[in-house]
């Protein structure tokens, strides 16, 4: 019996090894499907939506689109900003696109490097169609200096730019000139060598924002608002309201079109134990007004920070 039991207990042993293979497949089968599927539907609704909008405008449509605040990965946080991989494929859509076309540019972002920014910035600049700059939400830092490119910024009432005053690391160049200044003979050499950078820095984004700006304004007054963006008069994060940029001399208008609020609900922020906020739609709103910007509900919202 001993002998003749055995054999059967080595099978079962492989059966159920085997089985743990199978299950254990299946399941990272399941996850990556869930995983993938999932992007690849959402990315198929946000170019089922930029297609319509570029029908609508007969415009070449380019989403620069960062979720800096939300983006993880396994639940670790994952910075998102304007980097060299950006501005080349953002370069690679308007030399694909027609010189006299015009280019829209869907933008939210916290900002990011400064040369991919510019160049961006200088190939819209260059650009011989109108471009027109879609702020939803905000366009911060290198975003702002890729919005002064455009002939038209379409912004929400309540969105924001920002200054464009160079970072040196994750230091203001500003300050580091203000800590010199007030130290003086007391700096160490690391400091007047950071000082010398910064002082570099701001003239260089000072005289890029002062050729970007004198396409659209006087010299002088191109010139004066440049050095106001990127001096450090402000915090880097100070908003710079529809009416403050207007009044700087931008040319925005909030005609913000529904399609473009359509497409920032396909980049949702990661999800969380609970929404911080939350609201309930008012009976009757479901449809919007004729001629109304505002993107109607449907159903019971939620975001999240």
């Amino acid at each position: 019996m001993a002998t003749d039991l055995q054999p059967r207990m080595g099978i079962w042993f492989h059966l159920a090894h085997a089985a743990r293979f199978v299950f254990w497949l299946l399941l990272i089968a399941v996850l990556l499907l869930v995983l993938f599927g999932r992007r690849d539907t959402t990315q198929l609704a946000r170019n089922t939506l930029l297609d319509q909008f570029q029908s609508e405008r007969k415009s070449r449509v380019i989403a620069l689109i960062h979720r800096q605040e939300s983006q993880s990965i396994l639940g670790v946080p994952v910075s998102s900003y304007i980097d060299i991989e950006d501005s080349e494929a953002v370069l690679r859509a308007i030399r694909l696109t027609p010189d006299d076309q015009p280019i829209d540019v869907i933008l939210h972002t916290p900002g990011g490097l400064v040369l991919a920014a510019e160049q961006i910035a200088k190939a819209l600049a260059e650009h011989k169609g109108k471009v027109t700059v879609f702020v939803p939400h905000y366009a911060m830092s290198g975003g702002t200096l890729i919005a002064m490119a455009a002939q038209e910024i379409v912004m929400d009432r309540n969105a924001v730019l920002g200054p464009v005053d160079p970072q040196i690391g994750e230091i203001a160049a500003s300050s580091i000139l203000k800590a010199v200044e007030i130290k003086k003979d007391k700096s160490s050499d690391e400091t007047l060598m950071m000082a010398d950078m910064a002082q570099k820095a701001r003239i260089q984004v000072a005289t890029f924002v002062a050729e970007l700006l004198e396409k659209r304004m006087p010299q002088k007054q191109a010139e004066a608002l440049a050095v106001m963006l990127s001096e450090g008069r402000w915090t880097h994060d100070f908003p710079i309201t529809v009416q403050a940029a207007k009044a700087m001399g931008f040319p925005v208008t909030t005609d913000m079109p529904r399609l473009v609020y359509a497409l920032m609900d396909l980049y949702p922020q990661a999800n969380a134990q609970r929404p911080s906020v939350i609201y309930v739609p008012m009976r009757g709103a479901g449809s919007a007004k004729p001629g109304s910007t505002d993107t109607p509900n449907h159903a019971p919202q939620a975001a999240e920070k």
